[in-house]
């Protein structure tokens, strides 16, 4: 009797533990609830500034508590700010007509704050109001009799139709921030009209000059038998303009006319290869019998179509094939090509982005004689990140182009002679990165742009707002505050508003002169008051340095709420290190998925290592014919950095997830640094560059498709897997092809190696996330990194 006394007594004891452990039934719950109990906490944050019609005043809402507001009047020329006790004394908003409005007639696909809209009903008849859904269903809101007012509140973004009383639409349009006021008055106007608003001319010439019709109206363009076809608009004769457009070499039907209306640029295209790609649907919602789906879906190495320019002049009707030695081999899945033709008519340009991402120019042909040069001739011996750092903008009237490059190892600006091709002037240097362009203006020849890693001491993540001079002369920073900024302008450009935070910082709003960036006074100051009061702890902020041991690598470190120092917790690493970006947290958030892990016991991180974007060419090149890498080395060391000084943190215990890049990074975790990664969980991972679509794997990956794809490959490299690994693919995966987790899966059976799998009826990308999954997930990591069987609430 006396051993299972013992055994019963050892049992109970280890039951009595586990219970007091982490990932127990009360951390699930808290974890479940999490969005629910920090949901509508976090206060005075947000704000949306409405302008009025004086320009020096503005007024915003702003919540201040569970189910309270205030209503804020700032008078940015006195400097003074007022609570007021609503907007009835306010000059109200100027009307827009809908005779001067163009038709939007898209389905709603943002829902930004809360606004308000007013529509007067100035037509002899009735007219109704819609709101047109996500679907693009239309939702009557009721009708309007003539002279009569509609007041509704609504959400910036979202998309209303008025139609009058024979159902046809005479306005269309998203509601805008703050309050809008629409009169109808007849219907929107035509493309003809020429009632332009103020810098509305110029890109109302660069559309027409891209449609079917000439500039001046007299001609049409339409594609035949893969030939294009002249139709004179007043004879309505038709004559061909080509004939040498086969099924081999087919005319698109897309041209791009002179502004003098008198010749045309067009495309001939030999196509590319089709890549059909078939899915089914096992659980069809309206029927029992699975249904295929095929797609169209090019991948890494696959034929692309190959575009050539072609110049027509129309008065000889001459057809000028374009010679392309300055652009051999284009980089385009659809075969087309963007011109454009500078004001006189006497050259047009387009962009050259060339297969393997190692050439970008910008080539101008002479509509004279047809010859083609390099206006900017870009080359790198990696490659150019061509979707985020080929910005560039024509200077028409000084014949200059300011182009942005990577060239000196740092994003910057650079201005060009469009005349010569050649550098006038580097306008910004340093080690630092140029982001985003705000605006440019030409008049005082100045660029407004923001830029990170530029304040020394600060996260070289954390974006400001800044303006130089063309010439590179008189840069200055125009925004204040350790964190990452986001401006609006008032309508003049003499203010903005200046709205920033940290992880470890709630939203900082302030208003600031344009001119010099001064604090004209501090607006807001966000209040997590509540949301301390049910538990929340502030992320922390860590720096350590890389592989290389000089390079600062920045990361966040979230703890449980019920946090103890004096105990042990496992750590969990979430990882997307897709190099077009960066991903670890810049702004205040409340964390989502990342706190409901901390709330099951686990100390969540997140860093980005070298190979991913938003540093210097260097720090990026990393990824380079290496996608394996993933910045492993670098976040590794952070960890253990992070953990010399922190003992609660138990290296000993690492899970790690994510998905799509990141799932592939999640299991490459447990081939190449299984010796410290104990669990991973994998979600829609584009495990085999080769298999996942040609754009984004061919920018860093590089053409033609050699040894290093494989090299980088998950499949090919399986059986050295170590650990615990999920797999986890939605069987209607549209932007990872799900044949890619399926061929790891074939080479971990082949390998003979355990692993769990999880494939989500009707899911498309992303399925890891939805909520069956996302429990599956805890509990894998609760089971393998915790040693327990999850106690989780259905």
């Amino acid at each position: 009797m006396l051993a299972p006394l013992i055994s019963f007594f050892v049992l109970t004891g280890f039951l009595l533990q586990a219970a007091s452990a982490q990932g127990s039934k009360e951390d699930y719950e808290r974890a479940m609830a999490w969005s629910d109990l920090t949901g509508n906490k976090l206060f005075r944050t947000g704000i949306q500034p409405n302008w009025l019609p004086d320009g020096k005043r503005f007024w915003y809402r702003v919540e201040t508590g569970s189910d309270k507001h205030e209503f804020v009047l700032v008078d940015a020329a006195a400097g003074k700010r007022e609570v007021i006790a609503d907007l009835s004394a306010l000059p109200a908003a100027p009307a827009i007509k809908s005779s001067t409005m163009r038709l939007a007639m898209r389905p709603t696909r943002r829902t930004g704050p809360a606004c308000a809209l007013t529509i007067v009903n100035r037509m002899e008849a009735g007219v109704e109001i819609f709101w047109m859904k996500s679907d693009g269903e239309l939702q009557s809101y009721g009708k309007i009799a003539p002279g009569a007012e509609f007041v509704q509140g609504t959400y910036e973004g979202h998309q209303w139709i008025v139609k009058d009383k024979d159902g046809t639409p005479v306005a269309g349009f998203p509601a805008r921030a703050g309050s809008q006021r629409v009169d109808i008055d007849g219907p929107p106007r035509r493309d003809e009209d020429d009632n332009k608003g103020d810098g509305e001319e110029e890109r109302e010439s660069r559309r027409r000059q891209r449609g079917p019709v000439s500039p001046d109206g007299k001609f049409r363009i339409t594609l035949r038998d893969h030939n294009l076809f002249l139709k004179d608009e007043a004879s309505g004769k038709t004559e061909a303009l080509t004939t040498d457009g086969t099924v081999e070499n087919t005319y698109r039907d897309e041209v791009t006319w002179s502004p003098d209306s008198a010749a045309l640029v067009a495309t001939r295209v030999a196509p590319g290869q089709a890549h059909p790609v078939h899915i089914v649907e096992s659980s069809p919602k309206d029927q029992l019998q699975p249904r295929l789906f095929t797609f169209d879906y090019l991948k890494p190495g696959d034929a692309l179509p190959k575009p050539r320019p072609v110049l027509i002049h129309l008065a000889e009707r001459s057809v000028k094939l374009i010679d392309d030695f300055l652009f051999p081999v284009f980089f385009t899945e659809d075969g087309g090509i963007s011109y454009r033709w500078q004001p006189d008519s006497r050259s047009f340009t387009f962009s050259y982005n060339q297969r393997g991402h190692g050439v970008f120019r910008i080539i101008s042909v002479d509509r004279g004689s047809a010859l083609a040069r390099a206006v900017v001739d870009e080359k790198s011996a990696t490659f150019i990140d061509w979707t985020q750092k080929t910005w560039h903008r024509f200077l028409d009237k000084t014949k200059e182009l300011i182009w942005m490059s990577e060239r000196d190892g740092w994003c910057h600006l650079y201005l060009y002679d469009t005349t010569s091709g050649q550098v006038k002037n580097q306008i910004t240097a340093g080690s630092w990165v140029v982001g985003r362009i705000e605006y440019v203006d030409e008049a005082a020849r100045q660029i407004w742009f923001f830029a990170s890693g530029q304040q020394a001491g600060e996260d070289p993540y954390h974006e400001h707002l800044f303006r130089v001079n063309f010439d590179g002369a008189g840069l200055v920073k125009l925004t204040a505050g350790d964190g990452n900024h986001q401006v609006k302008f008032s309508p003049d450009r003499q203010w903005f508003t200046d709205v920033w935070s940290r992880v470890d910082l709630p939203e900082v709003s302030e208003l600031r002169a344009a001119a010099d960036g001064k604090l004209v006074l501090e607006l807001e100051r966000g209040d997590t008051s509540a949301l301390q009061a049910v538990g929340w702890m502030m992320p922390e902020r860590f720096a350590a340095k890389g592989r290389d041991g000089q390079t600062d690598i920045h990361g966040t470190i979230i703890k449980p709420s019920n946090f103890d120092p004096a105990k042990s917790y496992p750590v969990l690493e979430e990882t997307y290190a897709g190099p077009q970006g960066s991903f670890t947290a810049r702004n205040f958030g409340l964390g989502g998925r990342q706190r409901v892990f901390a709330e099951l016991g686990f100390i969540v991180v997140q860093a980005d290592g070298m190979g991913t974007n938003d540093r210097g060419k260097k720090f990026h090149d990393v990824c380079w014919k290496n996608l394996a890498d993933a910045g492993f080395p670098d976040r590794i060391a952070w960890m253990k950095a992070a953990a010399a000084s922190r003992p609660w943190m138990d290296l000993k215990r690492v899970g790690i997830f994510g998905g799509s890049a990141g799932g592939q990074n999640a299991m490459r975790a447990l081939i190449d640094h299984g010796d410290f990664y104990k669990a991973a969980a994998a979600d829609c991972g584009c495990h085999d560059n080769r298999m996942d679509k040609i754009w984004w794997n061919e920018q860093w990956m590089g053409w033609p498709v050699d040894e290093s794809y494989e090299r980088s490959s998950n499949v090919a490299h399986a059986r050295r897997m170590t650990g615990q690994l999920l797999l986890t693919v939605g069987e209607m995966d549209s932007n990872v092809d799900p044949a890619s987790t399926m061929q790891v899966v074939n080479a971990l059976v082949k390998a003979d190696k355990d692993f769990e799998f999880l494939i989500v009826p009707g899911a498309n990308h992303g399925a890891g996330e939805r909520p069956y999954a996302a429990r599956r997930r805890m509990d894998f990591f609760v089971r393998h990194l915790m040693g327990r069987e999850p106690r989780w609430i259905p």
